[in-house]
């Protein structure tokens, strides 16, 4: 994160800026909060997260007396935020009524060419984001590379299937060399939306792997 404060300076206001709070607290959140803004040298964020939403007792104290929620709705209200969003990849049931109590405006959420074969956010989160006409930013869409290789998928086929869903918006695509930043772009750019028999193919062949490929999820 000091890197990013480093590097910001006059790119702040061309940059749309995303950060999240692990903590279930309004008063740590807010801690957390400052120090957001003192290491990354800016006063605002344009997107701010409940991070990872895994159980009932994470809601329980988000949307209690004194949570989180306490927190985004005040720096918000304080002009501190821009944005309100919530992220999950364990347990779509959660994510989905997390969404049901409160407009947040995205959802982070996992989606990839696996996810219809259990417990899955396709099915479940994305209905519900489009119904509330919330921004979608789709991660995992590899599995963090899982899902790539000889006999799997290759990274055109994978962030193909995704960016192909209705209601999704942008993905967030860990990289590890240049080469494959070069990579992600070409494919963006020439993107175009796989037909329904592609995206029913590309799954079919998630299948026998889908638990070395949902890793992420709660156990069955």
């Amino acid at each position: 994160m000091d890197y990013y404060g480093a590097a910001l300076g006059e790119r702040r206001r061309n940059i749309f800026l995303a950060c999240k709070t692990h903590d279930r607290s309004r008063d740590g959140s807010l801690r957390l909060l400052d120090d957001i803004f003192r290491r990354l040298r800016t006063d605002y964020l344009d997107l701010w997260q409940l991070h990872d939403l895994r159980t009932a007792d994470d809601l329980r104290r988000i949307f209690g007396k004194g949570g989180a929620l306490e927190a985004l709705t005040q720096a918000k209200a304080e002009g501190r935020v821009r944005h309100l969003g919530l992220t999950g990849h364990h347990d779509p049931a959660i994510l989905r009524e997390a969404m049901k109590r409160f407009a947040f405006d995205t959802v982070l959420v996992a989606l990839n060419a696996a996810d219809v074969h259990r417990l899955s956010f396709l099915q479940t989160v994305l209905p519900e984001a489009r119904r509330q006409n919330m921004g979608v930013i789709a991660m995992k869409v590899c599995a963090q590379g899982k899902l790539l290789g000889p006999g799997r998928l290759t990274m055109t086929e994978a962030l193909g299937y995704v960016l192909s869903q209705a209601g999704v918006s942008t993905a967030i695509v860990g990289c590890q060399t240049p080469a494959e930043v070069e990579e992600n772009a070409r494919i963006v750019s020439a993107f175009g939306p796989l037909e329904e028999t592609r995206l029913r193919e590309l799954e079919v062949r998630t299948r026998a792997k889908a638990a070395l490929f949902d890793y992420y999820k709660k156990p069955g």
